[in-house]
């Protein structure tokens, strides 16, 4: 299940992206989100977290989103990180009824 992580995840140029990413969490995506704090999404948004996932441990990631946008629905899934690899048909079903309303 998990062989392409692996395969990509010992390229070099993989593992600089990650870092990347994870430093830009904690650098400009935090001086853009206070740009945006006045601002509400304005298209609905289906939010799924993991619930055995860093994340949720830390907050209410379905929360987080409905103060964030006109209409988020959602809810944390009994997953660890990898939700689409571990529940992927689970997935697809949220999926499927969240673009059919």
């Amino acid at each position: 299940m998990f062989d392409e992580y692996l395969r990509t995840f010992r390229q070099p140029d993989t593992i600089h992206a990650i870092c990347e990413d994870y430093r830009a969490a904690a650098s400009i995506d935090l001086v853009h989100d206070n740009a945006d704090l006045n601002k509400k999404i304005q298209c609905p948004l289906l939010v799924l977290s993991s619930e055995k996932g860093p994340f949720h441990r830390m907050y209410n990631v379905p929360q987080t989103w409905q103060e964030r946008a006109i209409r988020a629905q959602g809810k944390a899934m009994p997953t660890g990180h990898f939700l689409p690899e571990q529940m992927p048909q689970e997935l697809m079903q949220e999926i499927i009824t969240f673009m059919s309303a």
